[in-house]
């Protein structure tokens, strides 16, 4: 059984692959969380110039129209970069991630919220990791020494039942404890040319899945509170979830397997 998405690639014009071997993409999707973008890049910024590595930062705005555009290009005329990419008539946290992938020549991919609730200074840690041979490195609420913040149990219990559905379905001897994280780095080797579904917001179960993945470090995260915005919860990402859950289970155990 194949899922349908769009194969993740790049042109080899945007860069030399040599030179793309230790560059980092960092793609931060928005939608309405302007006002975020400031502190979030210049902190960001503090956290990755210090270590020796290339990096780009991709802001990758789905229409947003609330003063993101101006926001970035701005500081993007000061640090170049930082680019913007604006998608039109396109919704989902996964696709927006996938557009700002398909975009930059890096060899070391990332992710991040806007939100303010994933903390920028563990991104030397993840780098580390990724530098030191893993494949995947994740900021995980659910390794040891890591922390989901101020949830209310409700949400407590939801995200547990959904990492629990998750176990059958990861890889033995590579499983992560905390599959539904937005906050992770990986090789692109890991992932280049896998369709992968851009509806939804769990990317990363799909790369666990899915991708020729050999080893995951888990990095300790504490689960900020969210500074602007609103959550992006709702019945449409459950059930984006849920197809996302059945899909991997057919193809992982070979339910309606077609040749």
């Amino acid at each position: 059984m194949s899922i349908e998405g769009t194969a993740l690639s790049y042109t080899p014009a945007l860069g030399a692959a040599t030179k793309a071997r230790q560059k980092l993409a960092l793609t931060i999707p928005t939608l309405r969380e302007a006002a975020n973008l400031p502190e979030l890049l210049r902190d960001v910024c503090a956290a990755l110039d210090p270590l020796d590595i290339d990096y780009e930062i991709l802001v990758v705005d789905d229409d947003s129209r609330d003063g993101t555009e101006e926001i970035v290009n701005a500081i993007s005329q000061e640090d170049p970069r930082v680019r913007l990419l604006v998608r039109k008539g396109e919704r989902g946290l996964s696709g927006a991630v996938l557009y700002g992938w398909r975009h930059t020549d890096a060899a070391i991919l990332g992710v991040m919220d806007a939100d303010l609730q994933h903390p920028p200074e563990l991104l030397p840690a993840l780098v580390a990791a990724i530098l030191a041979g893993n494949d995947l490195a994740i900021g995980s609420r659910y390794t040891a020494g890591g922390q989901v913040g101020a949830w209310n149990p409700i949400r407590r219990w939801l995200s547990t039942v959904a990492v629990w559905a998750t176990w059958p379905i990861q890889r033995a001897g590579i499983r992560a404890h905390d599959p539904m994280t937005g906050f992770f780095l990986l090789r692109r080797e890991c992932i280049d040319g896998i369709a992968f579904q851009p509806s939804g917001f769990k990317l990363l179960l799909e790369i666990l899945v899915r991708g020729p993945i050999r080893s995951v470090k888990e990095v300790p995260l504490t689960f900020g509170s969210r500074s602007q915005g609103a959550s992006k919860a709702n019945f449409k990402v459950g059930w984006d979830y849920a197809k996302l859950l059945a899909r991997l289970y057919a193809e992982r155990f070979g339910f309606g397997h077609r040749a």
